[in-house]
């Protein structure tokens, strides 16, 4: 999708009252790697001067792209520059395949994990403002320091996945939001204690189909663009309002949608004006 395209898109949604915009971290698109992608931190930091309410930030971002310290100067910087409307998403990188071909390496998840950990840890201890030392899993600073602070006292950090020995730990230290995905959905009950004092979302894939006689269309189209997902929901705006109240209902306080026919401007305004009213707990 071409610059100013993503931009009517993220304008929109802000008008519609959308909480916030996502945009994923990756070198290239996983599944069309031949096509043009823009770089993850520039377009969100680009868009955050072109908005001012809506929160933006990336699901997820690959923790492996760049140094803790820098990434957590990075998002101090952009929490400024936006009045406090940067989200965190991040994660050790979930194509091992483009971490290869870029040079960055291939190493099991469990290592993986610990360099994450280390992003987690410096992003907390550079927020402070304070002076600090660290020795962590591959990361050693002294008498590190970073301001300006953040303008928001904590900027929320969403971890997502479903692993019991890596992942969850993660995010019940450093978490405000579990992502929950949509292949752990049946193992929703068993993860959650796991994930801690943490708020939860779930992604989903959005079919929305303006009536029940394009509804057969609508759902094609979404499994054939997204079946692989996982996670779909699809059919007119009561259905759809009707099967995320379920995800509500389940302790779901946000949902990241991917609308299959990636967000036009008149699905963003349907769903915001017929499905979001009608979601409920």
């Amino acid at each position: 999708m071409e610059y100013p395209t993503i931009e009517e898109r993220v304008l929109v949604a802000e008008e519609a009252g959308f909480r916030s915009a996502w945009f994923m971290d990756h070198m290239a698109p996983p599944a069309i790697p031949d096509q043009p992608s823009l770089e993850g931190w520039s377009l969100v930091t680009f868009l955050a001067a072109r908005t001012s309410q809506i929160r933006l930030g990336h699901l997820v971002l690959c923790a492996p792209f760049r140094h803790p310290a820098l990434l957590a100067k990075m998002a101090a910087t952009l929490d400024v520059l936006s009045n406090g409307r940067l989200e965190i998403g991040i994660g050790w990188g979930s194509v091992p395949a483009e971490l290869v071909r870029y040079g960055f390496g291939d190493e099991k998840p469990s290592v993986k994990a610990k360099r994450m950990e280390d992003a987690l840890a410096v992003m907390e201890l550079m927020f402070s403002g304070e002076e600090f030392d660290y020795d962590g899993h591959f990361v050693t600073m002294r008498n590190a320091v970073s301001r300006p602070t953040p303008v928001q006292a904590k900027i929320p950090v969403h971890i997502g996945g479903a692993g019991r020995k890596l992942t969850m730990p993660l995010v019940a230290r450093y978490a405000d939001w579990w992502n929950c995905p949509a292949y752990a959905s049946e193992e929703y009950d068993e993860l959650r204690p796991l994930a801690g004092d943490v708020k939860v979302s779930v992604q989903r894939v959005i079919g929305l189909a303006g009536s029940s006689a394009e509804r057969e269309e609508v759902a094609a189209v979404t499994a054939k663009r997204f079946g692989y997902w996982g996670g779909l929901v699809t059919g007119t705006p009561d259905e759809v309002a009707e099967s995320l109240s379920k995800d509500a209902a389940r302790g779901a306080e946000l949902v990241i949608m991917q609308f299959s026919d990636f967000g036009k401007p008149e699905t963003i305004r349907l769903f915001m004006e017929e499905v979001a009213p009608a979601v409920t707990t």
